[in-house]
Formats: structure tokens, sequence, C-alpha cells
């Protein structure tokens, strides 16, 4: 089950976190895993790291805000299966303290960069008879979360994009869901924890994992986990939905 051999797979993002972890899993169950990262270095670790392994990868240092480079990335990895648009970035504010340059840069990140691969990989998955795509939404685009309010903006219209692309491609065969993490540990909260709180670093992140009602965040190789089954051919009867992967955060915090 969840075999990926002899499918291509884009993803955004893919130097660090979620996107390394799902590189990783995608690799190990057959697929060639082409990895979009604005960070040159990183994406080329993870591809070597693949490689190292017996998979196949390839890096492709690409900012995804900018479209022109995003067709370029695709035209050099050609006929694709599955796309997963994963890269994105993160603020903290609320509406009247959040800095315009702030919301334009997650808006041009989170939205339009997925909005650029979807333009160009659409064509290339319906050339090729359909496929999969897989955007990466979040909980704030289910329940508020304070001092989030860029990012709940970007990840709503994840969501909503994500339901237009279910639709609009039904006859296409491209099935498009999304996934919406509650915490997640990666190396962001790290580093937000090391600036914002420094010589606190423990507490916080204790205080930041009891906000899931589990007991702790995710694993990136959790939330993989379901990437991995929502791009496999046993999940073939499923598009259009979102898939909550938040350790009851979303149900159970009320």
């Amino acid at each position: 089950m969840f075999e990926l051999k002899g499918k291509k797979a884009v993803i955004t993002g893919g130097g660090s976190g979620i996107g390394r972890a799902t590189a990783l899993l995608f690799a190990r169950c057959g697929a060639a895993v082409h990895i979009l990262d604005i960070g040159e270095a990183a994406c080329a670790a993870v591809a070597a790291e693949i490689r190292e392994q017996g998979g196949q990868a390839a890096a492709h240092p690409c900012d995804v805000t900018r479209q022109e480079l995003v067709h370029a990335s695709f035209a050099a990895i050609g006929p694709i299966d599955i796309l997963i648009n994963n890269a994105g970035v993160a603020h903290v504010g609320k509406a009247d303290n959040t800095a315009e340059e702030d919301f334009d840069r997650v808006m041009a990140v989170n939205v339009k960069g997925a909005y650029n691969c979807l333009h160009a990989a659409i064509p290339r998955l319906r050339h090729n008879g359909g496929g999969v795509i897989l955007n990466m939404a979040s909980v704030a685009a289910w329940v508020a979360v304070p001092e989030r309010f860029a990012y709940s903006a970007a990840k709503g219209a994840i969501m909503a994009m994500t339901l237009s692309v279910a639709k609009d491609y039904l006859e296409d065969r491209i099935r498009c869901n999304s996934i919406s993490p509650g915490r997640v540990h990666t190396p962001f909260v790290d580093g937000f924890l090391a600036r914002n709180y420094p010589g606190r670093e423990a507490e916080m992140f204790e205080r930041l994992s009891k906000t899931q009602p589990i007991g702790r965040m995710a694993r990136p190789e959790e939330v993989a986990a379901l990437a991995l089954y929502l791009c496999s051919d046993e999940a073939s009867f499923i598009t259009g939905s979102d898939y909550p992967i938040d350790g009851g955060f979303i149900t159970l915090n009320a």
C-alpha cells in the first residue's frame, strides 16, 4: 500500500520541516522527488540525503512568489504526477499592528506562491492524464488563533483554492485536497522561540505544546504520513477535502 513507484512529485518548501519529511517519505515509497525551495543549500541537502538512501531526487532553488521562476523550474522537471504546495511563511500580529510589508510577504509566499505552482502544474497534470494536488492549509483557517491575522487570511485562501481546484478539474482526473496541521515541531518553531523568548525556550516550548489537547506538537513525519495517504492511489476517491491533523486542537479546545 501507499506505493509511489513511477510517480514524479514536486514538493515546495521541501528544504526543511514538513516539506523535508514529506520528500524523504515519498522517495522511500518510490517517487522521484523534485524539491523547490528558496534556500539553495537546504533543498540541495535534502536531495542529496535522498540519493544517499538510494532514492531519486533533484533540487530546484526557486522563489515561488515569482511566476517566471516557477514556470522555469516546472519546465525543467517535465511531466509530473503530484504537486504539494507546502512553501509558506508565518507572521505574528493583529490586524492593526501587522505592517503592510509583512501582510504582503505572507500573501506573496503562502497564496501567490501556491497559485504560481498551480498555474504551472495543472497543464502538466492534465497532459499526463490526471494526478494529485495537496495544499498545506492550517488550523488557523478553521478557528481563531490569537495574533495570526495575516497567516489566518492566507490559509483561509488556501482552503478556498483547494475547493475551487477540486471542482474545476474533476473531468481532468486531478484530485485536490488540503491538510490543516496544528502546531508542528519544525526548525521554524525553534527559531521563533529563540528570537522571541531567549532563555525561556524550554518553558515556552512546553506551553505551546500544551495548547494541543493531545499534549504535544506534531512531528513533521506524522504530517508527511497523511500527505502520503492523500497522494496515493488508496485515496483515489477523495477530493475537495481538508484534513486537520492537530491533536484535537479544533474540536477539543472549546
